[in-house]
């Protein structure tokens, strides 16, 4: 693909502009570890909320998608779409929970929650686990995406597109460290949502308009059913009972355990990682909540469709995608250099330059604040000042930088990646949301969890493979990962001693949890007033859940039909968001700030 002078200018310009942002806060960033990692806690709800969201609008979401839509229909997006239930959950039961931590990373929780050696261990091996080692997979296959999309447009060698990717993202995340990056964001959303949807406007025009490609999916769903069986459509949101490309064993593992179970960068049970550094970011509990509310809808219901139709499209115009061995998830970008005009390529290439670096920089500083916080700071080098840490901070992020490039080349596939992350993390969710509502949990209970799971999918990937399709592998494997896990860490928790009372009244009057599950706690802090509202919270979650389902839907049958029952299903979408309202106006809008 031939990029024009035009384009050109307009990637400089885009990088140029990434740049001044960041020496502009350049200063404020080297302050102290706080404004390095946290922004000075001064972020308002839009800054945080369009930061999560441009965070996991990586370069390599589309490709994903891509893949799952070619191989198993718009159902296989609810491999991530049943994640929504657990992200409302982070909004109403744990968003305001973690603003009142006053922490800089989530795994200062680990010793505000636990006590003594065991807490000590948990925090410093979560540091390596997550800030190194789930966090490099995670920037490879993100720089995979970039390599895929630099290789086939502008036709750069692996080691060279490699470069190109992590040069400016590493240098502008080091200057100037989370305020740069919430920034930036704003950019590096707003341009790459304009540019796929524009790409799809194009797709669609490419395979004769909507209409049209209606009559040749289902062509193509006919051909598909004659060789592989059932009677599944490529079109469905819900997989048919005996859908060749979703089982329903695979949706129902999705729907009923995935959400909940499975640890995923993102989407992490009852918040955390990135997600929680953007709530401690926010002013208050108000704009913690809000933030959190704000990703979930656009997150799921405003940004998948672009996506989805420019997959169905690659589906039509490229047939051999969906052949074995076949790498499906390049038909986005196919679909990029064949049907966008010459005058959009440099602009859609400056828009995944943005996508791609939005989720680089945030993981670089989530990363790095784990490094230096929770390892650095807490275990080797004490009672340093803020510049010390700051700069070992900004070494770390580098560090990163480097490891992540050299994981990416031992990567084939992302949304294959995706799984081993869910798998790994599979049977250690329940821990993550009881530890808030349940004083019996303890350090043991994490330990066990993580280790379990790890162990189980070392198996499953060695010693006894599973068969079936990739969906149903993935089921498979979550099923047996959680019930091993979950029969284990409930035994460690039963088998080891509670945490201290003294520990316990210390995490419940810094951060006020329902006194459901803490009785005998909240009897030793008769000063706080004790928070019962987990019906309010659950009702809350479901008319969230039932917003964005609705809206999701609602907008794919406008597009794909029959639009009547979009329309009722954005009118669903509509009251539910009306019932939060009303909602939280009873309730006085003074529980949204800890009031």
């Amino acid at each position: 693909m031939k990029l024009s002078l035009l384009d050109w200018l307009v990637i400089a310009a885009y990088f140029a502009a990434i740049i001044g942002i960041a020496l502009y806060y350049r200063k404020k960033a080297g302050k102290s570890t706080s404004d390095f990692f946290v922004s000075g806690r001064d972020a308002s709800w839009w800054l945080a909320g369009t930061s999560m969201v441009a965070t996991t609008f990586a370069a390599d979401t589309p490709l994903a998608v891509t893949g799952l839509v070619v191989r198993e229909g718009i159902a296989g997006n609810w491999l991530w779409w049943s994640l929504l239930l657990n992200g409302m959950m982070t909004v109403f039961f744990f968003a305001r929970l973690w603003r009142r931590a006053e922490i800089v990373t989530d795994l200062e929780l680990v010793e505000i929650r636990y006590a003594g050696k065991p807490a000590a261990f948990l925090r410093g091996f979560r540091a390596v686990y997550f800030g190194v080692l789930m966090n490099c997979l995670i920037l490879g296959w993100v720089n995979l995406a970039m390599i895929k999309i630099l290789g086939t447009t502008l036709d750069l060698p692996k080691f060279q597109a490699m470069l190109v990717c992590l040069f400016i993202t590493g240098l502008y995340t080091t200057i100037s460290g989370i305020r740069g990056v919430l920034w930036t964001a704003i950019l590096q959303f707003v341009l790459p949502m304009v540019m796929v949807i524009v790409l799809a406007f194009y797709a669609v025009g490419a395979v004769g308009g909507l209409g049209p490609m209606k009559e040749k999916l289902a062509a193509l769903d006919a051909a598909r059913q004659a060789a592989e069986g059932g009677t599944g459509s490529i079109l469905s949101f819900i997989p048919d009972l005996s859908s060749p490309w979703m089982p329903i064993m695979a949706f129902l593992v999705y729907l009923g355990v995935n959400w909940w179970a499975n640890w995923y960068p993102g989407a992490e049970p009852g918040g955390g990682g990135f997600v929680a550094q953007r709530m401690f970011c926010a002013k208050d509990e108000k704009n913690s909540l809000w933030a959190t509310f704000f990703f979930n809808i656009a997150h799921y219901a405003l940004r998948p469709w672009p996506w989805v139709i420019t997959a169905l499209a690659a589906a039509i115009l490229y047939p051999s995608l969906s052949l074995p061995g076949a790498d499906a998830e390049s038909g986005y970008i196919q679909v990029w250099v064949d049907h966008l005009p010459a005058a959009l390529r440099g602009l859609m290439l400056a828009g995944f330059a943005g996508a791609y670096m939005s989720t680089v920089a945030t993981q670089l500083n989530w990363g790095s604040s784990y490094l230096i916080n929770d390892l650095y700071r807490r275990f080797l080098a004490r009672g340093k000042g803020d510049k010390h840490y700051v700069l070992a901070g900004r070494i770390s992020t580098m560090l990163l930088m480097v490891l992540g490039a050299a994981v990416s080349y031992v990567l084939q596939s992302v949304a294959g990646t995706w799984t081993i992350v869910m798998g790994f993390g599979a049977g250690t969710g329940a821990v993550y949301l009881l530890r808030w509502y349940w004083w019996r949990i303890n350090a043991w209970s994490e330990i066990v969890a993580m280790a379990v799971a790890a162990i189980v999918q070392i198996f499953l990937h060695t010693l006894f493979p599973l068969s079936g399709t990739q969906s149903m592998v993935f089921a498979k494997s979550v099923l047996i990962t959680v019930a091993i896990t979950t029969v284990a860490w409930l035994a460690a928790t039963y088998l080891t001693k509670p945490e201290p009372d003294s520990k316990l009244l210390e995490f419940y009057r810094r951060t006020k949890p329902d006194v459901y599950g803490w009785g005998h706690i909240a009897k030793q802090a008769p000063e706080i007033p004790p928070v019962r509202e987990l019906k309010h919270n659950s009702l809350d979650w479901v008319l969230g859940c039932l917003l964005v389902y609705m809206a999701l839907f609602g907008i794919g049958k406008l597009l794909l039909g029959p639009p009547l029952m979009g329309v009722a299903f954005l009118a669903i979408s509509a009251a539910a968001g009306y019932g939060i309202y009303y909602h939280f106006s009873r309730r006085g809008w003074e529980t949204l700030s800890g009031g």
